[in-house]
């Protein structure tokens, strides 16, 4: 980095990602970011929910936020979603392909992806 425009224009590039992260919105969505978590590939998993989210024009009602532990570990990486008014829904052995199916299907279409559940394990 040279001058502070260079730097202006990296934070116009990454507000987005930074504001998606942030916030109250109605729904949350709650990455494990343990050891464990991290161990098992929640990175990628977290930066796939962040990307999709602002892509399928989510960001407005939907945060990816990160926790520790959440206690089950041989189901990492996980992922729980809140939504006002309903049950929270724990999604296991999460990857970044089934995060963009979650986007797709459960944060846009409404319909929770049963396959991908601690209840169905």
């Amino acid at each position: 980095m040279k001058s502070l425009a260079e730097l202006a224009a990296i934070r116009e590039r990454m507000k987005d990602k930074v504001s998606i992260r942030e916030g109250s919105r109605n729904v949350r969505v709650v990455v494990g970011m343990a050891t464990c978590g991290i161990t098992a590939g929640a990175r990628p998993v977290l930066s796939a929910f962040v990307e999709k989210v602002n892509e399928a024009g989510l960001s407005d009602k939907v945060v990816v936020t990160q926790t520790g532990c959440i206690g089950i570990c041989q189901y990492e990486p996980i992922v729980e979603i809140f939504e006002p008014g309903k049950e929270k829904v724990t999604y296991v052995n999460m990857t970044a392909e089934k995060a963009a199916d979650v986007v797709e299907k459960h944060l846009k279409g409404g319909n929770v992806i049963e396959q991908y559940t601690i209840g169905n394990k």
